[in-house]
């Protein structure tokens, strides 16, 4: 893995020592990077902090332990040793059951860490062994009581939030649902927001050697409106492909395809038979999962893009497109008008005709595609890895000092 770019990070923003006047050791949980799990965006969150904490170990003197296993396909194994920053062998990674019940908490005291650091709510803290901090992103499995294992990850969410010393999560929206659904007092719960890598998403020109091979290779052959994320019912997908549908039907000279990237989850089969009642079928484009590069090509070729998710605990795509340069609309529930700042257009997510009223809208104004493009820049640029790393560390010093 290549090292990410990173701004400079203050010493100054680290405190040194714990109460105990010897270095803070952050233990890692690097089983979000498990290398299955490359297209979601938790790994993303924790391969940028990991990224982060090993410069600051540079820099500082707070000491990280990544807890890593040389036998499991994992991309915390590219990050090498260096000042301050020492990964920790352990087979106990290899079990996952194992891993998530205690595992990884008798790991990190093993390697004489002060806290753990969990990037996800899939590891259980272990009282009296180590104090944890976790992250939880969102309360999908209680929102969406069908998704797979939704009973098991609600009572895992229960516990990792009473258990955990702090809680961090993505949004005030986020935090909200989590003071409420679980009962925790506010101050427990720290919001930080996270950010996208500016050295893809960005609003740099396409190079055409490198756009037209891909959209000859995906099949676009006219403009199109697009969607990236997981295909799956929360996205809510099936309601996008049926104001898509809409439109088209009401406008016969529209010369616009939908392009859906992403990988296949949970309920997509009910987003493909959607697709298919569009006439023609092929109007409507499933590309798979794209890298990164690819993914911003399209962005920044989108005529616009459409998030009309039904939840989100931050949303990296509604970020990456709008990073990207690209006009984008989205649905008003959950942390989307929180995190897009209220600078977009906003629609009702349960109600097809209210989409496509608002999608027709963008694409029949050029001057309301360029304010939302540049709207979108504007508040992109004011999310960035380095303040979550720092902020991040903010609430891990503070439970060390508990």
């Amino acid at each position: 893995m290549p090292e990410l770019p990173v701004n400079h990070i203050s010493s100054n923003l680290v405190q040194p020592r714990n109460g105990n006047g010897r270095h803070c050791t952050i233990a890692f949980d690097t089983w979000p990077l498990l290398s299955r799990f490359r297209n979601n965006g938790i790994y993303v969150y924790a391969r940028n902090l990991l990224s982060y904490f090993r410069e600051v170990a540079q820099e500082g003197e707070m000491h990280f332990r990544p807890l890593v296993s040389s036998t499991v396909a994992s991309d915390a194994n590219q990050f090498t040793a260096t000042d301050g920053f020492r990964p920790y062998n352990t087979t106990l990674l290899r079990i996952g059951r194992l891993w998530r019940y205690g595992g990884a908490c008798w790991s990190a005291r093993k390697s004489k860490a002060d806290v753990l650091f969990c990037p996800s709510a899939n590891t259980i803290p272990i009282g009296g062994l180590i104090p944890a901090v976790t992250t939880i992103h969102d309360i999908i499995p209680v929102v969406f009581p069908n998704v797979p294992r939704a009973q098991a990850l609600k009572r895992e969410f229960a516990m990792c939030a009473r258990l955990s010393r702090a809680v961090i999560t993505d949004s005030q929206h986020s935090k909200q649902d989590l003071v409420n659904v679980f009962r925790l007092p506010e101050s427990k719960v720290h919001v930080v927001y996270l950010a996208c890598d500016n050295k893809i998403f960005n609003n740099d020109p396409v190079d055409p050697s490198e756009r037209d091979p891909l959209l000859n290779k995906l099949g676009i052959r006219q403009p199109f409106i697009l969607h990236h994320g997981r295909i799956q019912e929360r996205k809510n997908l099936e309601r996008l492909i049926n104001a898509y549908r809409a439109l088209v039907g009401n406008n016969k000279n529209l010369d616009t395809a939908l392009v859906l990237v992403g990988e296949n989850g949970w309920g997509h089969e009910r987003i493909v038979a959607a697709a298919s009642h569009c006439q023609p079928p092929e109007r409507v484009v499933f590309t798979g999962p794209l890298s990164d590069p690819e993914l911003a090509i399209l962005l920044k070729c989108a005529t616009l893009v459409v998030i009309p998710s039904l939840y989100e605990g931050f949303c990296l795509p509604l970020l990456e497109a709008m990073a990207c340069g690209a006009p984008v609309i989205c649905s008003n529930s959950s942390c989307l008008p929180e995190v897009s700042g209220g600078e977009l257009l906003y629609f009702d997510p349960y109600s097809v005709e209210d989409m496509a009223a608002r999608i027709e809208e963008v694409l029949e104004h050029d001057d309301v595609r360029q304010r939302l493009a540049s709207a979108g820049k504007a508040r992109a640029s004011t999310f960035s890895w380095q303040r979550c790393a720092e902020q991040t560390l903010q609430v891990l010093r503070s439970a060390t000092a508990s």
